[in-house]
């Protein structure tokens, strides 16, 4: 069952319901910790890039993905794309799979085990910054600039996955829907603010 997101999640006035949700996001909390406490490996076989995001619903993870893809191969790399595999995000591995080489696994180690076998170069996973196995050589977030961090809270009182000062561990961001009304002199200090070495991509 895919739940629809919760408009209150993008207001920028705090809704009454984001405080009663609020002592659930202990629980993403807890979940964060764990999985930043977990051994996590490296692989020196093949290199990865994951391409995820911290705001739940459309950044563009998919088509930057691909993205990444093409510009590797023209630059003589041989790549592959991968995303874990769930059974509501069929459209995605489709266009993954008709554009790209591609591999699905429901274990992303089995997708790097599977890749290395292949002799690919490097893995760029759509999705997958919480992943508490892998170490990426990359991390990569993408975010809309529309919506950028809705009203800024975790899950379920608000769209993170975590904290924004999780970005200090990332090493690129992507913006999509850029336009004359988007804040990005504001997007830009918040970012600043966190990584001031993060590479941003518009």
């Amino acid at each position: 069952m895919i739940l629809k997101k919760p408009e209150f999640w993008d207001l920028k006035k705090t809704n009454f319901l984001v405080y009663l949700l609020y002592p659930f996001t202990t629980l993403v909390r807890i979940n964060n910790i764990i999985s930043s406490l977990i051994p996590k490996k490296k692989f020196t076989e093949i290199k990865t890039i994951c391409v995820g995001n911290l705001y739940v619903g459309g950044t563009g993870k998919t088509p930057t993905t691909l993205f990444l893809y093409n510009l590797l191969k023209n630059m003589n790399i041989n790549p592959v794309t991968a995303k874990k595999f769930y059974n509501n995000q069929i459209d995605e591995q489709k266009f993954l799979k008709d554009n790209s080489n591609f591999i699905s696994y429901s274990d992303r180690k089995e997708i790097v085990k599977k890749a290395i076998e292949m002799k690919f170069d490097i893995i760029i996973f759509d999705d997958g910054l919480q992943e508490k196995w892998i170490n990426y050589d990359i991390k990569l977030a993408c975010f809309d600039s529309e919506k950028w961090v809705g009203n800024g809270y975790l899950i379920p009182s608000g769209p993170l996955r975590e904290k924004m000062n999780s970005l200090k561990n990332y090493h690129g961001l992507f913006l999509k829907t850029v336009n004359e009304d988007s804040n990005l002199d504001y997007i830009y200090n918040n970012i600043r603010d966190i990584n001031p070495n993060i590479e941003i991509f518009v």
